[in-house]
């Protein structure tokens, strides 16, 4: 059995930025950084690259990486990971994003971890404290609480919780997190998911974890140190970049 496998949807018809997957990011195809990236990651016993065109396969395939071709009418990633692990023997299913070239190895672990220790957790995601303030505003941004054993509370793009004195001490106001668009699932759980009808609060937030939370299942949360850059429009290369090259320079320091 495998105990855990890492699955990279790809599509390349995102309607904001098609083929984003192989924009050129400092030399490589973006899905070539979260694949060098994901592959460092001690906890997955398998990586693959779940797409939905031959251009993204060939790419991945003459990088070194494994990609799957998938059907194209799947809506959602978590649809492409469902169709890749169905017939495979395996516990966990980490869903990463193919448009965040940033992610760490470490944080693929730590969920993988969670879900290990965590017997009732049936999925889990992460968590990043918001440092700016212009992320508060931003409904791009989803905002995350937490209760005291870890769990979500919900998930929302409003600055969720409300400062209703106002407060603006960072020691005194509420603590703000924003959501890191990285899952995992047991198996099982993953085919439970699709197999419950979409949601209210999903419908209205357009957030597909709404589901999980409004069924009565729970999402465990792991904080990260770490944040992202998720690579939405062209525009969101340049902010990928300029990440990447920050971190190189103090890798060199």
């Amino acid at each position: 059995m495998v105990k855990a496998i890492g699955v990279i949807p790809a599509r390349w018809g995102a309607t904001r930025f098609e083929g984003k997957v192989l924009a050129n990011l400092l030399g490589k195809p973006v899905i070539q950084h979260v694949w060098e990236n994901a592959k460092k990651a001690k906890t997955l016993d398998d990586l693959v690259v779940a797409c939905d065109d031959e251009r993204i396969l060939k790419v991945v395939e003459n990088f070194g990486g494994k990609a799957i071709y998938t059907s194209p009418d799947q809506p959602s990633g978590t649809d492409r990971l469902a169709e890749v692990v169905n017939p495979l023997d395996v516990k966990i299913a980490v869903n990463i994003q193919g448009d965040e070239p940033l992610v760490k190895p470490i944080m693929i672990d730590n969920l993988v971890i969670a879900l290990q220790d965590e017997k009732a957790a049936q999925m889990a995601t992460m968590i990043k404290k918001i440092e700016d303030e212009a992320e508060l505003t931003n409904s791009n941004v989803v905002k995350v609480v937490v209760d005291k054993n870890g769990y979500a509370l919900y998930f929302s793009r409003y600055a969720i919780p409300y400062n209703r004195t106002g407060e603006t001490d960072e020691k005194k106001r509420p603590t703000y997190y924003k959501h890191i668009g990285l899952y995992a699932f047991t198996k099982d759980f993953l085919f439970t998911f699709r197999n419950l009808p979409k949601s209210g609060l999903e419908n209205a937030e357009k957030l597909e974890q709404l589901r999980v939370l409004e069924y009565g299942y729970k999402i465990k949360i792991v904080e990260t140190k770490f944040d992202t850059v998720g690579v939405d429009r062209p525009e969101d290369l340049k902010r990928a970049e300029e990440a990447l090259l920050r971190e190189r320079e103090l890798a060199n320091e």
